[in-house]
């Protein structure tokens, strides 16, 4: 469906009617496993010669669907992989990646979890993080790199502060050294940005955010362009010849033999969901599936409500400070207007100006805005992210990222903004009264 538009593939990509009895909305195959036929067919589904799902921890016909929807929606992509969380998408994608003893390059702008798994997961597996601490200078990222740094990692439009990488400069760097670059594009969603325009390898989501845009799933995507030489030397995990992937005169293959077109999605699934098994069910992926068909209007409206509010809170005496990708002052003009003409989404991220106290006051007194910690849903939010999203992050990580404690991030939804603003007009009176 590659001739379609945006919209269009959101709503019918990867899906044939036909092939699923007619049914207009996508079933729901609730479905443990799937009948083999005979010895024979099953020895063609183990040797990979045919692709029909065997067991819905690998394959289901409803995932299947949410993935090609997701790989149609990014143009120039290979491939997708759902899994059971967000988190579960970044870990395996640098797992994946690192390999036996690799090194990841990233900053400190990222969600507080990645930031604290680097430490808990990662180091325990051997695999080393560097941190570039001021992304805004790019010589820093070639500096940084050393010769076991496989892979370089980012978020395209940070949370809580929207800040915004140039992501071709450094996937340029990342190429020049053989390393791939691996994006967390939740915050942006593919509306807003295409990270495989921009010279991405890997995109990575927590599709429990904008994605489905509703709070009622956990899901999370790997996404590849398929692009990426893997068999290059510098990630030798997909050029082993692997027992499991053998033939059908058990000669041991490797990676780039069974998935050549999209290796690094191909082995997240025949390594890492297959054995630890993050797997997501079919019923979330049909959560995503309805959550995907009105991405663009709730993204578009999420991000006119923000302006809204952001143009709000730069006039009111009691915000320290404002951080939005299009407010006054931002440093990152240039970078949006290239990588975001469309918007930059709905956080909102600003210093309260007043006492702890006032601070909590405010925070329990909105009452169109939920206290929540999630970003991106139908509805607005509001959160102290350096004592709840980011409490993980140690003193020296929030000085590189600029996290307070002041700090207030609002996820701006889908509601009035009139009543937004009135919203925090009250919480504000509140607070100070």
């Amino acid at each position: 469906m590659s001739k379609y538009a945006f919209d269009t593939l959101k709503v019918r990509a990867g899906y044939n009617p036909s092939d699923h009895r007619n049914a207009v909305s996508v079933p729901i195959y609730q479905t443990t496993a799937y009948e083999l036929g005979d010895s024979y067919r099953a020895d063609r589904l183990f040797a990979f010669e045919e692709d029909d799902p065997i067991y819905t921890r690998l394959s289901n016909p409803t995932v299947d669907v949410l993935e090609q929807r997701i790989t149609a929606l990014h143009p120039g992509a290979a491939a997708s992989i759902a899994l059971a969380s967000g988190m579960a998408a970044v870990t395996y994608a640098l797992l994946n990646a690192a390999g036996k003893g690799g090194r990841i390059l990233t900053t400190a702008r990222l969600y507080g979890g990645t930031v604290d798994s680097f430490e808990q997961i990662f180091d325990e597996y051997g695999i080393g993080v560097d941190i570039v601490e001021n992304p805004d200078d790019i010589s820093e990222f070639e500096l940084k790199f050393t010769d076991d740094t496989k892979a370089v990692f980012l978020e395209t439009l940070t949370n809580p502060f929207g800040t915004i990488p140039d992501l071709e400069r450094i996937a340029y760097i990342a190429h020049q050294k053989g390393a791939t670059l691996i994006v967390d594009n939740t915050v942006a969603t593919p509306y807003l940005m295409n990270p495989f325009s921009h010279e991405a390898d890997v995109v990575v989501y927590s599709a429990t955010k904008a994605l489905s845009g509703h709070g009622n799933v956990i899901a999370g995507i790997v996404v590849e362009s398929g692009r990426f030489d893997y068999g290059a030397g510098r990630h030798p995990q997909f050029t082993k010849p692997l027992w499991f992937l053998r033939d059908s005169e058990n000669r041991k293959r490797h990676i780039l033999e069974i998935f050549p077109d999209a290796p690094f999605t191909g082995r997240i699934r025949a390594v890492h969901l297959n054995y630890l098994g993050a797997a997501l069910g079919p019923f979330d992926a049909y959560l995503v599936l309805i959550g995907l068909e009105t991405l663009s209007e709730r993204v578009d409206k999420q991000v006119k409500n923000a302006r809204l509010v952001r143009a709000f809170l730069e006039k009111n005496e009691h915000v320290a400070w404002l951080r939005h990708p299009e407010g006054d002052g931002s440093a990152y003009g240039a970078l949006r207007e290239k990588y975001f003409p469309k918007g930059v989404g709905s956080l909102v991220s600003f210093g309260f100006k007043g006492t702890e106290e006032q601070r909590r006051t405010f925070l329990a007194s909105t009452e169109v805005f939920s206290y929540q910690a999630n970003i991106g849903d139908a509805r607005s939010l509001i959160i102290n992210p350096a004592q709840t999203t980011h409490v993980e992050l140690t003193e020296r990580q929030c000085e590189l990222v600029g996290l307070s404690p002041d700090t207030v991030r609002l996820s701006v939804g889908l509601e009035d903004p009139n009543d937004l603003i009135k919203d925090l007009k009250g919480a504000f009176a509140k607070a100070f009264e």
